[in-house]
């Protein structure tokens, strides 16, 4: 019998590198419970036992068997894994759950299990993606999804490879965003402050036009994820400084300034809070959705309709939108590229970067006015 395949097995030191490499932490904590999901005991090795249909691979000498059926509890155990080790959000796993349920289906369909997929099946999948009209953005995605679901396969030992490894994602240039002029902004906030001041509401009605005055201002005031927005905790209403601490993606923590028209909006919503269905005392922003905040798909709904009242196309308006304002118009006004990374919660500052068009003209006007030599013709 292989050493691997037997319960009592030392550890494999190169599968321990491997997993090493797969993140950073070096906790095993989460993919316990996953093994234990996808099969297999606390205290046994973590590589399936042989089993009658399965498919043995040599990896560098040692055997490792992939027992049939078991899609669904690798995926399973890939996004506890991304839950509990890497802190991903409610809304990331659910993207990854989409994408590798997609291609579980798709490679199912042609007669291959998702786990035992080869590299021409994973090109023949993507090509497929294209010749059906998914955009770069999409296929791009959906091939980073397997990406990360294959690495974590073959760093627990699971595959004896990883399928994607040899594949190259298509070259796409970054959108550059949809912006809001300062003028439009003022627009959009000033129609949401004249309804929140209606003195003809009363009750849900003035309360309603308040959170919406509240988001505009708080959302433009510190570029917050819409995500991020939605989900304050009611306790901002005690932070009296001029910074409040926000939770984003990964579950970390940031300190962001927020002005004091955002306050003053946010603080008219708090006297109004008993007037919503569902307040109870957790959100800023309560709802009677499951999480018992605000959706981001209402918010977004109600800022569109805002975009109508205020005389701006609601196809140019939506949360993201207004985070990019906010990015932009900073960049416009001399603010520093690291500072705006910061205050977005950025981890790379290449993502902070798709905003550096609106520097150009004024970038260039610098050079023109300031460099020694940009008034000497060229010979």
């Amino acid at each position: 019998m292989p050493p691997d395949a037997h319960p009592d097995a030392p550890p494999d030191p190169s599968r321990a590198r491997r997993r090493r490499g797969l993140r950073g932490d070096g906790g095993a904590g989460g993919l316990r419970g996953a093994r234990a999901r996808a099969g297999r005991g606390e205290g046994a090795d973590p590589r399936p036992p042989a089993r009658p249909g399965g498919t043995q691979h040599a990896d560098r000498g040692r055997a490792v068997t992939v027992a049939p059926g078991r899609d669904g509890a690798h995926v399973d155990a890939f996004l506890e894994m991304m839950a509990v080790e890497r802190g991903a959000s409610e809304n990331t796993l659910a993207a990854y759950r989409r994408d590798l349920e997609h291609a579980r289906a798709a490679l199912r369909a042609a007669g291959t299990p998702l786990w035992e997929v080869t590299t021409e099946a994973v090109r023949a999948y993507m090509a497929g993606l294209d010749a059906q009209g998914f955009a770069a953005s999409s296929r791009q995605r959906r091939l980073s999804s397997l990406r990360q679901f294959f690495k974590f396969l073959y760093a627990e030992g699971r595959r004896p490879d990883d399928p994607t490894s040899p594949i190259e994602g298509s070259r796409k240039e970054r959108a550059i965003p949809k912006i809001l002029s300062e003028t439009e902004v003022d627009r959009l906030i000033g129609e949401a402050e004249a309804a929140a001041g209606d003195p003809e509401l009363r009750g849900a009605a003035l309360a309603r036009a308040r959170r919406m005055h509240a988001l505009v201002e708080i959302l433009y005031a510190t570029g917050l994820r819409v995500s991020e927005l939605v989900a304050l905790p009611r306790a901002v209403l005690r932070s009296r400084g001029s910074l409040i601490v926000v939770r984003g993606k990964g579950n970390k923590e940031r300190m962001v300034p927020i002005g004091e028209r955002a306050r003053d909006a946010m603080e008219a919503f708090a006297a109004s809070l008993r007037d919503l269905p569902g307040a109870g005392e957790s959100w800023l922003f309560p709802g009677l959705s499951e999480s018992g905040h605000m959706t981001r798909q209402a918010f977004a709904r109600d800022l569109k309709g805002l975009a109508v009242r205020a005389g701006i196309a609601p196809a140019r308006v939506s949360p993201h939108v207004l985070r990019h304002a906010f990015a932009s118009h900073l960049l416009q006004n001399g603010a520093d590229l690291r500072v705006v990374q910061e205050l977005l919660g950025h981890a790379d500052i290449g993502t902070t970067q798709i905003y550096t068009h609106v520097l150009e003209e004024r970038l260039m006007r610098l050079v023109t006015d300031h460099h020694p030599l940009s008034d000497l013709s060229s010979d």
